[in-house]
């Protein structure tokens, strides 16, 4: 731990408290930025882009830091945007983070600004939605370092300003996200003492916002799975492997994993299949079937505990079916677990609870999402809390979640992160170092 940190997780034991910047000053602040905040939003919104591909927004975004008279650094992790915001007083650095890619998904929501555009995933014509409110990240973002920006002479220590493309993960082939931006050197000019990142959720209405100390969001594996068997025709079986059938026993046994294997009264986790394809005429048996899926874990014993089984399972299956299998876990990356710093986080939730009302701030529950952020959180003391997106008077548990092309943000979502997000910087910038 961070001398810092541990001074601060000290302190908090002690009882102190900290000095907190004005509830007015972030208030005023988004209330000055928030209609551009609003129209960036939907432009982005409507021009949504892929992982890796994010280079019109990333445009809109360093033409906009440019503006402002910043540091701006473009190119990290492909897309990816960085600019620094000196102070004109002696402080702390920080450094604060929203993602810019958007999903595979064609949208379903009747909005004036909604999304027509058309991308190419998996080797297939796709329509392309901010249906995860990534576009609310970058537009909440851009507004906070506006208003940063606009109080420069005054403000204490320095922030920098991380636009991270490819948090949905990068294409197949591809490094992408916050640990490509953590190879490129991201911190290396400048290493912050701690780093925010927050997140629109359809799970909670609009003026809720929840954050919590330790493990936060699950660490994250991706898998394949490649059945070989052999073809034959489906009026003879008998004279092939059915690599069909062999796959629906491994995924069928697959989900004894959790609910027989692991110790979840512990700790959750969660192995899902997503993608199952093989064949091509109804009357035929396939040589191959490829399934492909997500294991989600918070414990580094139980994760390798569920990888064993997986293995297992789908090697035992296939050669009791005269099949074999080729296993690949994990594909790529795989997230950690996003622990928030307990000391910081502490402090984050007091700031946000001056500026929106303490009873409008929750402690979230561990979610089996993950996220990225979890490498930035890794190298640096982090804290990423998460904000409501579901309007008022509407029953957030019934609302279309994240990632659903029918995902609707209440736009009002966008004061409540930019105050809450404002409120934690300055509060924090501010404080004594120790």
């Amino acid at each position: 731990m961070q001398r810092t940190t541990l001074m601060l997780a000290l302190a908090l034991a002690a009882g102190a408290t900290f000095p907190l910047q004005a509830a007015d000053t972030a208030r005023t602040l988004t209330q000055q930025e928030l209609a551009q905040v609003i129209t960036w939003r939907r432009d982005i919104h409507q021009h949504p882009e892929l992982s890796n591909r994010e280079t019109r927004t990333a445009a809109l975004v360093a033409a906009q830091l440019r503006k402002l008279g910043l540091e701006v650094h473009t190119g990290i992790a492909h897309t990816g945007v960085v600019a620094l915001l000196q102070g004109g007083q002696p402080g702390p650095r920080l450094a604060l983070r929203a993602d810019m890619d958007a999903l595979p998904v064609t949208e379903q929501v009747a909005l004036p600004f909604a999304s027509t555009a058309h991308g190419t995933y998996r080797g297939k014509t796709v329509g392309v939605m901010h249906a995860c409110g990534h576009d609310a990240h970058t537009a909440m973002l851009l507004g906070i370092a506006t208003a940063l920006s606009g109080m420069r002479k005054d403000l204490h220590g320095s922030v920098l300003f991380v636009f991270q493309p490819a948090e949905e993960g990068a294409p197949a082939d591809e490094e992408g996200g916050a640990s490509l931006m953590l190879k490129d050197g991201v911190f290396k000019d400048f290493k912050p003492d701690a780093m925010f990142g927050m997140h629109v959720v359809s799970a909670l209405n609009v003026g809720t916002v929840a954050v919590r100390p330790g493990p936060t969001m699950a660490g994250s594996d991706w898998f394949r799975m490649v059945v070989h068997g052999r073809q034959t025709h489906g009026a003879m079986p008998w004279n092939g492997v059915d690599p069909i059938v062999t796959a629906a026993e491994i995924i069928s046994t697959a989900q004894t994993i959790v609910s027989r294997k692991l110790d979840i009264g512990t700790l959750p986790a969660v192995l899902s299949f997503g993608i199952v394809e093989g064949g091509a005429r109804y009357n035929i048996v396939p040589d191959t079937v490829e399934l492909q899926g997500t294991l989600r874990t918070f414990d580094v014993g139980m994760r390798q505990q569920a990888i064993d089984n997986l293995n297992r399972i789908a090697t035992h299956i296939a050669a009791a079916n005269g099949a074999t299998v080729d296993v690949e876990l994990p594909v790529g990356d795989s997230n950690p677990v996003l622990s928030n710093d307990p000391a910081l986080a502490a402090r984050v939730k007091t700031s946000i609870s001056a500026a929106i009302g303490a009873e409008h701030v929750i402690e979230a529950k561990p979610w089996m999402a993950s996220e990225d952020f979890a490498y930035f959180a890794q190298a640096v003391p982090s804290v990423y809390f998460f904000v409501g997106a579901t309007p008022q008077g509407q029953d957030a548990s019934k609302a279309p979640a994240n990632h659903s092309p029918k995902f609707l943000l209440d736009e009002g979502a966008l004061k409540i992160g930019m105050q809450a997000m404002l409120q934690a910087s300055l509060d924090y910038l501010n404080a004594p170092q120790a």
